[in-house]
């Protein structure tokens, strides 16, 4: 493979790293239409869920742009790769629950996809905010509209935050929890990746380890505000965005891709 053909490629998983952030965690967010809390915030997820997959159709539709193989579609892109093809963060995988179980799908703590959100959606802000400048004008275009939909999934997941941590003692103990759960797993944002290293220096992508310290004080003001105490982010460093990932994608994926597998030559 020529140098070009490996920089084109680490470019398109970059962009696949993206999607599948967005539809991941659009899948597992829209686990909660139903059963919210509230109705108010059974809503809101599902806006926040179109919002993520909206983002992700629009990326895999710029990946099969690129592959010009007259194959590739965005639906073969969500629906027919399997666990090892997909780039997402762990973080965005696991389960609405401080339990680990394959099962723990059922039990399901809002302070734990609030807080995830909100460590996320903090991320993705400033991500977007460098892809309006990519040298990729389309990317750059799916930047500017996905980060108007990336401050409000930010302000609501931190207001959030700020009511349940300050709250009640059940309601601090649940996402204090839950930070504790989750903050080992932001270690993954800022490990270094080749398509993220041929992205940036292609003027294509972000350097996330750029935007760490912004990061890290959005985080530190919003716990502080919430009488949380910041978790340390130590232990293993998951490799979602390298394909591996943890046990629960797969049945994330097997929720999602069913219908789609079961029927590959239906049309709507």
């Amino acid at each position: 493979m020529t140098v070009k053909a490996t920089s084109q490629a680490a470019c398109q998983d970059y962009l696949l790293h993206l999607a599948d952030n967005a539809l991941i965690l659009g899948q597992r967010n829209a686990q909660w239409c139903g059963h919210g809390p509230v109705l108010e915030e059974d809503l809101a997820l599902a806006n926040n869920s179109l919002d993520l997959i909206g983002q992700a159709r629009l990326l895999y539709q710029q990946v099969a742009a690129l592959r010009k193989d007259g194959k590739t579609t965005e639906d073969l892109l969500a629906y027919f790769r399997d666990v090892p093809d997909f780039k997402n963060y762990t973080l965005l995988e696991l389960p609405h629950s401080t339990a680990l179980a394959p099962t723990a799908s059922g039990n399901r703590d809002y302070a734990v996809t609030i807080a995830r959100n909100f460590l996320y959606s903090a991320l993705m802000l400033g991500v977007w905010e460098g892809l309006k400048n990519s040298t990729d004008k389309q990317l750059a275009a799916i930047a500017a509209k996905s980060f108007k939909e990336t401050s409000y999934h930010l302000r609501h997941a931190h207001d959030w935050v700020l009511r349940l941590g300050d709250g009640t003692p059940e309601s601090h103990a649940r996402m204090q929890a839950a930070m504790d759960h989750l903050m080992p797993y932001t270690q993954e944002f800022w490990a270094p990746s080749a398509m993220e290293a041929v992205a940036f220096k292609m003027g294509m992508g972000v350097d996330t380890r750029g935007l760490q310290d912004g990061w890290n004080e959005m985080v530190d003001d919003a716990l502080a505000q919430a009488t949380l105490t910041r978790p340390k982010a130590g232990g293993h460093v998951p490799t979602g965005k390298h394909g591996v990932h943890s046990e629960h994608l797969g049945f994330v994926l097997a929720e999602m891709q069913c219908l789609a597998r079961a029927h590959p030559q239906a049309a709507w």
